[in-house]
């Protein structure tokens, strides 16, 4: 593997900025120092080049409306070095100097969240409404059943019909033709990144990288008729959703290497081997989450580096430049007469910063002791995200705020499981919580100084539903806090998919009644996650889902009058009765309901739990053994009297305590859902059977599958 030395430097501090909204002007000259053109979310743009050492601005438009995209245009055949940003529905175009060109309100009823710009067409997205401009003239338009996270097109110069390509929420790419979908290709994860393959779209314009939102990265060709996946890089490690990437060649192999920007911090460098496999060249992790990631010449003229731009607006490099060289024991270095200029500047500087800060408090002290005095409560931005992992079954809460966190404080009204995250560095503590008025969890994160981003898992328990808040804390004067709410769902372990196995016994329940597609959709989107909260278009709907935790399936069919919702898995079926007749009866509609259970859908639901369960009673059997293994370590010292299992055990002894503490409940979360399974199952057929509960526990305490199938056919008796 070839070693990469890049060394970092912070150039610039704007204001909070939105994904994808740094660029690095090209420049005619090869190896030239390039510009940097930022747009933030105080409504400026920049543009600025370094000059030995130090920004010099270009242009910087006054504040303004939110921007939330910046990408470069020009006619096709030459280098983009126009600037285009988007504000709410309106569009700007500026010249390299800062001088407007363009202003384009495009009067569209959703702000533009994803923008491209090629030639004289320009692709724009909302939430749901794809939009494609020619000459600022409306030419077509796309409404999509899901949220849109990214647009990009094929290259107009060697691709010859215009080709869209929309990243959405329901882990799909949707590529259009005109106003019309040409086909749909799942992806690993929800896609939230596109990037042309080596910006060109590979040999044949057609290829597409696509990060998803759970730390997936792939490469797809994009043909006429049919699509072909080329290659996906697993996130085994965990590490956060991909923001950014760009093409570049920071290796100076010939081949432009990949750069990938995360949520979690972490930037990576992929170069590609003989067979065109992508292989990790350098990785970095910075405070904050990468905004937007660029390749280029910033610092000094002849070195490439790395450029990213950070949630809360900072601009730095990882550059090639070999550092300048330090000072041994008992040497000297002669600083050059500019470099001490700058430090006496930056002393100075640092000085009357300090005064003022001091002649403000004072002068906010005296206010306050003639009651005078009126705090103004300070905003702070909060980048927050919750999302389900397949991986493991839980989901992920990330906050980030633009300045330092105090603490965060956890409060739940139903039952969830807090998990080990190894990035996170927050001391937690517990506090009692009074259950029977609904509290079951208040938890404080006291964090260390300088920690602006917080990563933090829980996992729920499906049937149970309610609200997570999490109550913010900045190190800010004077002490204010941010509210924000996560929605429990009642099916929250599952995960939206566009396969299903039609092999597998499925039990099936049936409502009617006089309701409309957009109310059941409603009560669907209750229920369940990753589904949009507008109704998608159409007469009816149909959503396939994965419980992550038991691998059962779920479809769910419904229109206007009717809803049809099969799983192999009874106790889903149970849920979902429950909670959408709950809903139904709130808003006053009669339901209908019907529902048909096949038997053998119980003996494969448990046979699809065995392996799961099996593990975690060997892996529960094992921790219990460590200690008394260790203790007979210490008296007998040779351990050759021991079986190899007791020895493998001790070996392994901290990686198992290790993965038992992040999980702790793992086992007791299983034996919850064989129970919800036992009961659910005689239920509806009209039997209470929650006394023999104590004796389903004594059989799964000596487990044996057969022994479990049996019981469940016998009912115990």
């Amino acid at each position: 593997m070839m070693e990469l030395n890049l060394h970092r430097a912070d150039y610039l501090q704007v204001g909070v900025t939105s994904p994808r909204s740094m660029r690095l002007l090209p420049e005619k000259k090869p190896k030239a120092v390039q510009k940097v053109a930022v747009a933030d979310q105080t409504g400026v743009l920049q543009c600025f080049n370094m000059k030995k050492g130090e920004p010099v601005s270009a242009f910087k438009t006054l504040p303004g409306p939110k921007i939330a995209r910046l990408e470069l245009g020009g006619a096709l055949g030459t280098p983009p070095d126009k600037v285009f940003i988007t504000s709410g529905s309106e569009v700007k175009g500026f010249t390299k100097k800062g001088k407007q060109f363009l202003g384009f309100d495009t009067n569209l009823t959703e702000s533009i969240k994803t923008m491209w710009v090629c030639g004289s067409h320009l692709f724009l997205g909302g939430n749901y409404i794809f939009n494609h401009y020619i000459d600022c003239k409306d030419e077509n338009y796309y409404l999509c059943s899901d949220r849109i996270n990214d647009i990009i097109c094929l290259p107009l110069n060697r691709v010859k019909e215009v080709t869209p390509v929309l990243a959405c929420q329901d882990r799909v790419l949707r590529v259009l033709d005109g106003s019309n979908l040409l086909y749909e290709v799942e992806v690993a994860g929800p896609p939230q990144s596109l990037c042309l393959f080596a910006d060109e779209g590979g040999e044949d314009g057609e290829e597409v990288l696509y990060g998803t939102s759970d730390g997936k990265v792939g490469l797809v060709q994009l043909g006429r008729t049919t699509p072909n996946h080329k290659w996906e890089i697993p996130n085994e490690k965990r590490n956060g959703g991909v923001l950014c990437m760009d093409n570049y060649d920071i290796t100076a192999d010939g081949i432009a290497d990949l750069l990938v920007g995360r949520d979690d911090g972490l930037m990576e460098v992929y170069g590609y081997d003989e067979s065109d496999e992508p292989v990790l060249r350098f990785s970095q992790t910075l405070s904050e989450s990468i905004s937007s990631i660029q390749g280029g010449v910033l610092a000094t003229a002849g070195y490439d580096e790395i450029v990213a731009c950070t949630y809360a607006g900072w601009i730095q490099g990882l550059s090639t430049e070999p550092p300048q060289k330090e000072a041994g024991p008992g040497e000297k270095v002669k600083v050059s007469q500019d470099t001490q200029n700058k430090i006496t500047h930056l002393k100075t500087e640092l000085e009357n910063l300090q005064r003022r800060v001091i002649q403000e408090r004072e002068k906010y002290h005296y206010s306050a002791m003639n009651n005078k005095a009126i705090s103004a409560v300070p905003y702070f931005n909060i980048n927050d995200r919750f999302s389900l992992n397949r991986d493991d079954a839980s989901y992920t809460l990330s906050i980030e705020v633009q300045v330092a966190i105090d603490n965060v404080l956890l409060q739940s009204d139903v039952p969830i499981d807090l998990l080990d995250v190894d990035k996170n560095s927050a001391v937690v503590s517990y506090s009692s919580c009074d259950t029977e008025n609904g509290n079951f969890l208040l938890a404080t994160y006291r964090c260390q100084a300088n920690t602006t981003r917080l990563e933090l898992k829980v996992r729920s328990i499906e049937g149970q539903y309610g609200v997570l808040q999490a109550y913010i804390t900045p190190r800010l004067q004077p002490k204010t806090c941010q509210v924000r709410q996560y929605r429990i769902k009642p099916l929250s372990l599952h995960q939206r998919t566009h396969v299903l196995d039609d092999t597998r016994p499925m039990n099936s329940l049936k409502l009617s009644g006089q309701f409309s597609l957009a109310e059941i959709h409603s009560w669907v989107c209750f229920c369940l996650p990753e589904i949009p909260d507008r109704t998608p278009p159409g007469d009816s709907i149909n959503f396939h889902f994965l419980s992550t935790f038991l691998d059962t399936q779920l479809d769910c069919f419904y229109k206007k009058g009717e809803g049809i919702f099969r799983s192999d898995n009874i106790s889903t079926i149970s849920i979902l009765k429950d909670v959408l007749t709950k809903e139904a009866t709130k808003r006053k509609i009669n339901l209908n309901i019907s529902y048909e259970l096949q038997d053998e859908s119980v003996p494969d639901t448990l046979k699809r739990l065995h392996p799961k369960l099996e593990y975690q009673l060997l892996l529960a059997k094992k921790v219990q053994l460590i200690d008394a293994l260790k203790e007979l370590q210490i008296h007998e010292g040779d351990l050759e009297f021991m079986s190899p299992e007791y020895r493998q055990i001790l070996s392994e002894a901290d990686k198992l305590q290790a993965e038992y503490k992040k999980q702790p409940c793992h086992l007791e979360r299983l034996y919850g859902m064989i129970t919800d399974l036992f009961i659910d199952k005689f239920k509806f057929k009209g039997t209470n059977v929650k006394t023999k509960v104590p004796q389903l526990l004594e059989v799964l305490d000596n487990y044996e599958l057969q022994n479990l199938i049996d019981f469940f056919t016998s009912g115990g008796s």
